[in-house]
């Protein structure tokens, strides 16, 4: 356990966090950036938007085959080292991507810009978790989030606005520059506060055979699905159904950062109390919304609101992180890589059944009921573990550790 000594301030604490945000912060431009930017990547390698989409892809592949196996290489590794690791790959990998000479270069890059996301996101947390109070761990989790959520906000469209007016190329290479600058802060700032607990393989695939483990990452492979659903397909459902200009959809996206934001920080506090009945219920809520999108697409404030609560959802992604840490006290490593790996499924699900539906000729506003459905079958997720944890409770309660019996 980390001891008193050891233990930072809490100005250094504040510090230590804000450092881990601007890495999440990184994460999240380089890769929510690259979709408004599609368009300027195919015109620039005379390729067609599905061909460009591959980028995306790879980079999403590219969190799923890293976060296993550096989490995993690295998990005894004191996390500021960890760390340095994790930003020096997404320097060199970013700037690799804004020097790409032809499509194919970019796309191995952009995998090998992904690598570090899942391993990093993973680190961080259980950095986070390390040196908080054990009543406000999740707030501090949160806090590694909000990086991310702020870059749905202020960065992806600065570096739209950029990439539109200058060259993709300049999205990429800041993105590179920032990781540079966040390598120094670790330097600075991160102390080299050792481990909370010692890692070894076995405990670590020993996580794979908790049920409790995999039935909360259900609730993000199939719930979440529904997040990505309604996002994907905002800009269509803007231009085709409610009809607005296209700066609307700009506004739509700030929105939905904002929710995010704010979803983040309110649902963090509220899990230092109770996650899992905090989760459950902001998933319910999901379902409404989620309906509710359906007919709100026709009037494009009530689109804005609907869009901001359907952006706090991301916010469940603290909750999960605390719930999963709860239920499995060893391979926290392992369940870093899990977490992560299972968003990106999410936002693979979410996409392509919302697509598929579009193909069949629904309107792009109609993904919201596609969401409900993605929403409700996560709830069955939590349910699932809502009673399994009951159980496990009440089994604990008749026969205590000290038990004979036990």
């Amino acid at each position: 356990m980390t001891s008193a000594a050891t233990l930072p301030s809490q100005l250094n604490t504040r510090a230590i966090l804000l450092v881990l945000a601007l890495g999440t912060f990184i994460l999240g431009l380089s890769e929510f950036s690259m979709m408004p930017m599609l368009p300027l990547i195919s015109e620039t390698f005379s390729s067609t938007p599905s061909q460009s989409g591959y980028a995306i892809s790879a980079y999403a592949i590219g969190v799923v085959v890293g976060a296993p196996i550096l989490m995993l290489t690295t998990a005894n590794m004191k996390k500021r080292h960890a760390l340095v690791i994790f930003l020096t790959l997404m320097f060199i990998a970013n700037g690799l991507s804004a020097m790409a000479t032809s499509l194919e270069q970019l796309i191995v890059f952009r995998f090998l810009s992904g690598l570090p996301h899942g391993a990093y996101f993973g680190a961080a947390i259980l950095l986070a978790a390390d040196i908080a109070p054990q009543d406000k761990r999740a707030s501090y989790i949160s806090k590694v989030f909000m990086g991310l959520t702020i870059a749905t906000i202020v960065g992806v469209p600065i570096v739209t606005l950029v990439g539109q007016n200058l060259s993709w190329r300049y999205c990429l290479a800041g993105a590179s520059a920032l990781a540079l600058v966040a390598l120094a802060c670790v330097y600075v700032v991160i102390p080299k506060i050792e481990n909370s607990q010692p890692s070894n393989l076995i405990n670590e695939f020993g996580v794979l055979k908790n049920k409790l483990v995999w039935s909360i990452l259900g609730i993000v492979i199939i719930g979440f699905g529904g997040v990505f659903c309604i996002y994907t397909y905002i800009a269509d459902t803007i231009l085709v159904v409610t009809q607005t200009p296209a700066y609307t959809i700009s506004i739509a996206m700030v929105m939905f950062g904002i929710g995010c934001t704010l979803g983040n920080y309110v649902l963090g506090k509220a899990a230092d109390r109770a996650a899992l009945y905090t989760t459950g219920i902001a998933l319910i809520c999901m379902i409404i919304f989620s309906l509710a999108y359906v007919g709100a697409s026709h009037n494009i404030w009530l689109l804005y609101a609907v869009i901001f609560f359907i952006g706090c959802s991301l916010g469940l992604a603290t909750l999960i992180q605390t719930l999963l840490m709860d239920v499995s006290p060893n391979g926290h490593a392992m369940i870093g890589a899990l977490v992560q790996c299972s968003f990106n499924i999410a936002n693979a699900i979410g996409p392509w059944v919302g697509g598929m539906v579009i193909a069949q000729g629904a309107l792009p506003n109609e993904t919201g009921y596609v969401a409900a459905v993605l929403f409700t079958g996560g709830f069955i997720m939590w349910l699932l573990s809502y009673l399994q944890m009951s159980k496990k409770n009440a089994q604990l309660q008749q026969c205590p550790a000290q038990s004979p019996c036990c």
